[in-house]
């Protein structure tokens, strides 16, 4: 790929890069391979259960590819940016999301009452009592915003509920929309553009309704891989319909761009 120009990659996580606990073969390779290249490389995930600290280490332990943590973006990142200075926020999600928003100085408080924000993501401690609070906190006029509203993540033994399905008993419940940060929503393309050094960008995804969207809706190259919720392109409207599916990552270090298009931001 001599006289290839530099381009960004942008990266989704939970089936591409890794699942569960394991890296995808052949994908720590590909991403050295790419970042020797000179080509820039971008993580963003919409699991908002992670602080940015343990999703770098979790990139490394599982493919070998140390990333620089300005290169990660999590949609618990995109969420702080949409909470103001002085908001109080009850959070319907993981110990890591709320010590997230802590550490930007924004108060976190478990009584619903006081909320003036309610932030809600991935939640394995979810119970009765705690998705009722933020149903109060709601009914008590805070605001609703949601990391992601993905239905669901891959793992290797099949599909686990995600942040979307705990988002949605909130919404059923209250009758009020969230305001939502994660993939194929503008407050996390917005945190991504701001890093971007490159015209040529591409989007490595398993997810069409969040990984394509966020590149059609942005105007990237789309990649999918076949590594997580998807098993193929058949069928998808013609804006989500990919310029490349790959069966994993690992295909990508050999994949020549030159071939599609031009793609400019």
């Amino acid at each position: 790929m001599t006289g290839t120009p530099n381009r960004t990659f942008v990266f989704d996580l939970d089936g591409v890069v890794y699942l569960g606990g394991e890296g995808i073969p052949g994908a720590g390779e590909t991403l050295h391979t790419l970042d020797e290249r000179g080509d820039q490389i971008l993580f963003a995930t919409n699991n908002s259960s992670r602080a940015l600290s343990t999703v770098v280490r979790h990139i490394a332990e599982r493919t070998g590819y140390r990333p620089d943590p300005g290169s990660v973006i999590t949609s618990g990142m995109a969420a702080v940016h949409l909470i103001g200075d002085h908001e109080t926020c009850l959070v319907l999600g993981s110990t890591e999301l709320e010590e997230t928003l802590a550490g930007e100085g924004i108060v976190v408080t478990g009584d619903p009452y006081a909320a003036t924000t309610l932030v809600v993501g991935l939640d394995r401690r979810l119970s009765y009592e705690r998705l009722t609070a933020a149903v109060i906190a709601v009914d008590n006029g805070a605001r609703f915003i949601a990391t992601n509203d993905d239905a669901t993540f891959p793992m290797p033994r099949g599909r686990h509920p995600g942040g979307g399905a705990i988002v949605a008993a909130v919404e059923r419940a209250t009758g009020v929309e969230a305001l939502v940060c994660g993939k194929p929503h503008p407050p996390m393309r917005r945190l991504i553009e701001d890093r971007i050094v490159n015209d040529e960008v591409w989007m490595v995804g398993d997810r069409p309704d969040t990984d394509l969207a966020f590149a059609a809706a942005a105007g990237w190259g789309k990649i999918l891989v076949l590594t997580g919720v998807s098993d193929s392109a058949d069928g998808l409207p013609d804006d989500l319909v990919p310029d490349y599916t790959l069966p994993s990552i690992a295909q990508l270090a050999d994949l020549d761009t030159r071939q599609s298009q031009a793609l400019r931001r």
